[in-house]
């Protein structure tokens, strides 16, 4: 989602080519100061909040294996997750929005469901495994995440979420093939929803940026073979964020006008 926000940062450092934003690292915790906090790294590049930052800082400790990526929900591919990683480390990959397409960046024009993920991903030629995926689809995001096949095998994952839930809330909104955000705070799925969906899948969760619109995920087997150890993992209510991006509840978007029911990711999972 294109939304505005407004911070007042630390440190501002302007590349020759980009302009880079940087929070000030904040003093480390001597009780914790074997694990990584992640909130040290976040970096705005080319993401919309800190997410450059962070994925550049996770890949430093996984490293790159295929140099491979996937995004959907990127509008023209100015302004994501994975762009950073394509222009300074040379990885490449599948992009995909729903109004957008652009050869150039592999950039292809298709409105995604969970009945055609795994279609999509097969006319793609995506590999079974690659590095990172990235899901901003405004609405559908927890049930296209779950539809896809565990054939494939992305090593990490960044999610949008709806952080005007609170961490204790199990909340996602009901499938719509057609469903599309209507600028209130109905849409996508709380964190606890997305983080049991994850541990379903067989990720950890490691992070959740300052602005509360994204979080991050490590499959469970790379993180096990990890010799550092990240700080409040699988630990939703500290990795929570409040929203910073609006004035509805909790500081999030507007209060769905219609006060739509929303079903519990623990219910979904039964199903499968």
């Amino acid at each position: 989602m294109n939304w505005t926000l407004k911070f007042s940062f630390a440190l501002c450092v302007v590349l020759s080519t980009t302009s880079a934003i940087f929070y000030s690292p904040k003093p480390i915790d001597s009780s914790t100061s074997g694990l990584i906090d992640l909130s040290r790294f976040e970096k705005r590049v080319y993401s919309q909040n800190g997410e450059d930052g962070i994925i550049k800082k996770i890949f430093e400790l996984v490293g790159f294996n295929t140099g491979y990526f996937v995004e959907f929900g990127v509008q023209d591919g100015k302004e994501c997750n994975t762009r950073y990683i394509r222009e300074a480390y040379g990885c490449a990959g599948l992009i995909m929005d729903g109004g957008y397409e652009d050869a150039s960046i592999n950039l292809q024009k298709e409105f995604i469901t969970a009945e055609n993920i795994n279609d999509l991903f097969a006319k793609y030629d995506v590999p079974n495994e690659f590095d990172l995926l990235s899901i901003d689809l405004d609405f559908n995001d927890f049930h296209v995440w779950k539809a896809i096949s565990n054939h494939y095998k992305p090593r990490v994952i960044v999610m949008e979420f709806n952080s005007s839930h609170q961490p204790s809330e199990d909340k996602v909104v009901p499938y719509d093939p057609n469903g599309c955000w209507d600028h209130s705070n109905y849409f996508g799925a709380s964190l606890l929803a997305m983080y049991n969906l994850g541990r379903a899948k067989g990720f950890s969760l490691v992070y959740v940026e300052n602005a509360g619109v994204n979080c991050f995920f490590i499959r469970d087997d790379i993180l096990e073979g990890m010799s550092s150890k990240f700080l409040n993992v699988n630990d939703v209510e500290a990795l929570y964020k409040k929203p910073k991006y609006g004035w509805g509840p909790n500081g999030g978007h507007p209060a769905d006008p219609y006060d739509r029911p929303y079903l519990d990711s623990a219910g979904l999972l039964d199903n499968n």
